[in-house]
């Protein structure tokens, strides 16, 4: 990370200096930019992501009355420890968090059919799929240190509790004024307060745009009419995290094991060494049954275990969270407020995230990862609205893109959970419907890049272009996250991740990988680049880019060279590519990065880089490639950015 940019500072770097919080009063403002509703993990990851901009109003409520303390969801999956690092909090979770490395695969034994038998085991996730684990972590630990990136931003946001909502109203009329400094204010949300001390008070606030994070029985979807569509499998599961005593020798694993005739259990190894949690398949319910009438108890959930698990033995001593559930699997017909036939005449001024807009079984640990890409995808996306450099009209791609990605979370999750629920094929259980243990297996390995989050791709549209010159850079597929590799930063030799200067900070990155040749000649296409980008009336570097901010605030240039770092030196490069910056102008010298050869293949060999030709990749704000294209296609490099940004005023 850099710091001291506009000055020397004591203490924490991570911590933005202010004498005053600007967004900690208990009275809610009766204006706003941005109403988050819910405090759950996707409600946290937009006010994170919004918390460092001052310029934003934003607020967040939730009807509880403080963070939540432990349970629910806990798998962490490896795209998700990939964003965590973009808000600067990954090294916590990877140090508290247990890690997922192994998966290990339970059946009954044919011999004896009444006990089970380790039958495989799998790598949990392939080599080179991402530079960070799969890892388990207590929802309410990623809860705290969102909190705290909101806490130490500039606008020092902390949540407001003990909200419910009670109304949500739209005024279409004023759908177009919605950048700062204009007066529309459309969204009006009237909200009760719940606590003893302010029981019966009712507050009103005006948001030009208001999110919806608050669960599967979201009060904002409510207010838009709209529902969660879908079917139920008619299976209760129960949940509890637990310290055990058991001679169960993979209870360090995650395992998923298939009893004969007792149901299955999911094994979720927990942090700290001594924590388990186990998924435990209880009765089918009848058509139209809820869980809930069944009044299942903690000691039914330990029995059901205990007798899945045999011959092995399960002692337990203490109880640390408990839940039962019923699968469904159910869709919002659309993430936002503008029927379908408005779209493109209308701006979305209302928006749905997480469980409030998508639910389904908590097995494959999606439902955390999910809800927290969805506003990760919205997020920057009204910033750069708000602050007049792009286009409403790119609002419209938050419901396209992450509703496509529901829908096959949805579906993935519907065959999981029928696979995982289903007897053993030949067992006394099996009417037909039995599934071999072994396909189970083959289909879990099959689905690993989808659980890890890392087989995502958003497919064409106003910001993500078509794939025309993805033969330049294979391994940097348009619409997928960016897939970070190991480079060598030039001016201190440091090795690093190329992924990790990717902050959450509502920038795009421009990466560009030079060709063959000597990239600090003037003739060069890298050195052609930075020229225009530097200098031409048509780079959008100058075009989006306000007058009174650094030169690197829209968009953030980084140069990938092929030779190593000892054959390279900063200043013959572009000044560009390590420009004056802050009030000092100071220079920034963490812009232009080597091959690291110390490894068999470097980063263009990892990525199919063209070495002949190099490219540039422009990466969204997100983490997501945007397009792929040519270092010398500057026209069209400045036509991608007019599709949807606005010039600077």
């Amino acid at each position: 990370m850099q710091f001291h940019l506009n000055g020397f500072q004591t203490g924490d770097p991570k911590r933005y200096a202010s004498n005053k919080s600007i967004a900690n009063s208990d009275q809610l403002p009766q204006e706003v930019d941005v109403l988050i509703v819910g405090c759950g993990p996707a409600g946290l990851t937009l006010a994170a992501q919004l918390s460092r901009f001052p310029e934003i109003r934003t607020r967040i409520v939730e009807q509880k009355d403080g963070p939540i303390k432990l349970g629910q969801a806990d798998g962490i999956a490896c795209r998700s420890m990939e964003m965590f690092n973009a808000f600067g909090f990954v090294d916590k979770v990877m140090n508290e968090a247990c890690w997922i490395n192994e998966t290990v695969f339970w059946k009954p034994d044919e011999t004896a059919p009444k006990n089970i038998v380790r039958h495989g085991r799998v790598q949990d996730t392939e080599d080179g799929l991402s530079e960070f684990p799969h890892t388990v972590l207590n929802q309410a630990r990623v809860h705290d240190f969102f909190l705290e990136v909101m806490r130490n931003s500039p606008t020092q946001l902390q949540p407001h509790y003990s909200r419910r909502v009670a109304d949500v109203k739209i005024d279409t009329t004023q759908a177009d004024a919605v950048t700062l400094g204009t007066e529309a204010y459309p969204v009006t949300v009237k909200l009760e307060r719940i606590d003893d001390a302010h029981q019966g008070e009712t507050e009103t606030v005006r948001a030009r745009y208001v999110v919806g994070c608050d669960g599967a029985r979201s009060a904002v979807r409510q207010s838009l009419g709209r529902a969660l569509v879908g079917d139920s499998a008619n299976q209760a599961w129960g949940v509890m995290d637990v310290l055990a005593v058991t001679d169960f020798p993979d209870i360090r694993m995650k395992a998923t094991i298939h009893s004969a005739n007792e149901g299955n259990i999911l094994v979720i190894p927990r942090e700290g060494g001594y924590l388990t949690r186990f998924y435990i398949e209880l009765d089918k319910l009848s058509e139209n049954e809820r869980v809930s009438s069944r009044n299942i108890t903690s000691d039914q959930l330990v029995a059901a275990a205990q007798r899945i698990l045999h011959p092995y033995k399960l002692d337990v001593k203490e109880i640390a969270w408990w839940s039962v559930y019923d699968i469904g699997q159910r869709l919002c017909d659309k993430f936002d407020d503008v029927p379908v036939e408005a779209v493109g005449s209308r701006i979305p001024h209302v928006f749905i995230a997480g469980d409030a807009c998508h639910t389904h079984s908590p097995k494959a640990g999606q439902g955390m990862n999910v809800s927290m890409r969805d506003t990760f995808n919205l997020g920057w996306k009204l910033a750069a609205v708000l602050q007049g450099k792009s286009s409403p009209a790119i609002l419209d791609t938050y419901t396209t893109e992450r509703q496509t990605v529901a829908k096959e979370l949805i579906d993935f999750d519907r065959r999981f959970s029928k696979m995982f629920s289903a007897p053993p094929k030949g067992s006394p259980e099996d009417k037909g419907d039995g599934v071999d243990p072994k396909d189970f297996q083959d289909y879990f390995i099959k689905q690993g890049r989808f659980t890890a989050g890392t087989a995502i791709q958003y497919y064409p549209s106003l910001i993500s272009a078509e794939p025309i010159h993805q033969h330049l850079a294979k391994g940097f597929e348009v619409g997928m996250r960016f897939h970070s590799a190991p480079v060598v930063r030039l001016s201190d030799a440091k090795p690093m991740h190329l992924g990790h200067t990717i902050e959450a900070d509502g920038r795009w990155r421009l990466f560009a990988f030079a060709g063959a040749g000597d990239p600090t000649a003037a003739d060069s296409d890298l050195g052609r680049l930075c020229r225009f980008l530097d200098e031409s009336p048509d780079s959008p570097v100058r075009k989006h880019t306000p007058k009174d901010e650094d030169i690197d605030a829209v968009f953030d240039l980084r140069a990938v060279c092929q030779q190593g770092f000892r054959e390279l030196s900063l200043d013959a490069f572009p000044k560009f590519l390590w420009p004056h910056k802050g009030k000092y102008g100071l220079h920034d010298y963490e812009k232009v990065f080597c091959s690291d050869l110390k490894n068999a293949k470097d980063i263009y060999d990892l990525r199919s880089v063209n070495r002949e030709q190099g490219c540039l990749v422009i990466v969204r704000p997100d983490q997501h490639v945007a397009n792929v294209m040519p270092l010398n296609a500057h026209d069209e490099l400045t036509a991608y950015f007019d599709r949807f940004m606005l010039v600077a005023t």
